[in-house]
């Protein structure tokens, strides 16, 4: 597959960047966006969330937002926040958290290869998302925010892996902070010629990578690009080797039980797994294994194996789909059906206690987390996982590097 170099914009003052880099759009809504950057006049969340400068009435989706970081990053880079790179450039870009780290590649990729299936997802997609994400990028002629990606690593001595500790080994990281949420964040530009060849030889020689989170980006960046302005044929992302990535679970909620009462709902659950009450919140240790909490009651289910040969019935989130959602619930799209939410895996099972005991749902399920191998298999077989099934951390934060779509703006110094 094809990686290529570019010049990014970027922090100009490295003692700046952590105070500019920002959790991605999607992850807050525009409250708490507005939130975090008090005290942050350069948050990149000034592009992402451009509607946090504009009166509380206003519509995220308005084109006035999209007007308005355009301009917000625009003042960025008047007031040299940001600089340009002079040459194309690859970038290592590493993120620990509570004693793990994950060393990925800063590159773009290509549109063609990903229409091609060589960029392959796993996620469907909702079009008004889509529509956010291609508005943003028409606006600000950028893509803002990279897209979480891996390769399956193969432990060869030519592998991106070894490329990218050998570079850190030798040269200290041009950005080096910790975020509020602990994360610490490191990044090392790839700027001399022959290693910077290297490792997009070494990437020609994988021959997929996966989507692991961005799905929406990824898409919109596909249906943004412009045919006759070559830039915007190529997108930002950073690829993992996909043995250092951890996805969390990612927790079920529902609003009602269907017409059942406790007991009624508990024997007919005992009709499709073992049940046993817990004195403790659940935390699945092993799939097929998930928790329940209703009623200020914690339970511990186990599901039978599934005999389906099919990737997309062995995953935990479809036999809960189709064990208990559909059949006891009446959840039969959970794509579509209001009466369900979902709880990302970093919020802790307290959060599924606060959904239930505050009244707003009714049960609250817990999940055993979806693996990469899982991931992986279904995207090489072409299938779609069920809404929700993955949750990656730590996030990879925005704004720390641009990739501009402006005709004219790539230049090609070297050496």
């Amino acid at each position: 597959m094809t990686i290529r170099a570019f010049n990014a914009l970027r922090p100009k003052d490295p003692k700046q960047a952590g105070e500019i880099a920002a959790l991605p759009y999607d992850v807050m809504n525009s409250e708490e966006a507005k939130a975090a950057v008090e005290g942050k006049p350069w948050s990149f969340l000034h592009v992402d969330k451009a509607e946090i400068d504009l009166p509380p009435e206003t519509d995220p989706h308005d084109d006035e937002v999209y007007a308005k970081a355009k301009e917000n990053l625009q003042k960025m880079i008047d007031q040299e926040i940001y600089m340009r790179e002079k040459k194309p450039t690859l970038y290592i870009y590493q993120l620990e958290a509570n004693g793990r780290t994950q060393t990925g590649v800063a590159a773009c990729v290509s549109v063609e290869e990903y229409k091609q299936g060589i960029i392959k997802r796993h996620e469907l997609t909702r079009p008004d998302k889509e529509l956010d994400r291609i508005k943003h990028i028409k606006a600000t002629e950028a893509h803002t925010g990279p897209i979480f990606m891996a390769y399956r690593d193969n432990g060869m001595a030519s592998a991106p892996k070894n490329l990218m500790d050998a570079w850190i080994k030798i040269f200290p990281p041009l950005y080096d902070f910790k975020a509020e949420d602990g994360v610490s964040h490191r990044l090392w530009p790839i700027d001399a010629n022959t290693v910077r060849d290297g490792f997009i030889k070494a990437f020609d020689a994988i021959d997929c990578i996966y989507i692991a989170d961005g799905h929406h980006r990824n898409e919109a960046a596909s249906k943004a690009a412009d045919p006759a302005n070559e830039e915007s044929q190529y997108y930002l992302a950073v690829i993992f080797p996909h043995d250092e990535l951890a996805i969390l679970e990612y927790n079920r909620v529902v609003k009602d039980l269907n017409g059942h009462d406790k007991n009624a709902f508990i024997a007919a659950l005992k009709n499709v797994a073992s049940v046993e009450e817990s004195a403790t919140p659940v935390q699945p240790a092993n799939k097929y294994e998930m928790g329940l909490y209703m009623a200020g009651q914690w339970y511990k289910l186990n599901f039978p194996t599934p005999s389906e040969a099919d990737i997309i019935k062995t995953l935990d989130v479809s036999v809960l789909q189709d064990k208990v959602l559909a059949p006891l619930l009446g959840i039969n799209d959970p794509r579509e059906d209001s009466r369900i939410d979902f709880v990302g895996g970093i919020r802790g099972l307290t959060e599924l206690e606060r959904r239930v005991n505050s009244g707003e749902m009714a049960v609250a399920f817990s999940m055993y987390p979806t693996s990469m191998e899982e991931l992986m298999a279904v995207a090489d077989a072409g299938q779609i996982m069920p809404p929700k099934s993955t949750w990656f951390e730590p996030k990879l934060r925005s704004g720390l590097l641009i990739h501009s779509t402006l005709k004219g703006e790539e230049t090609n110094e070297e050496d």
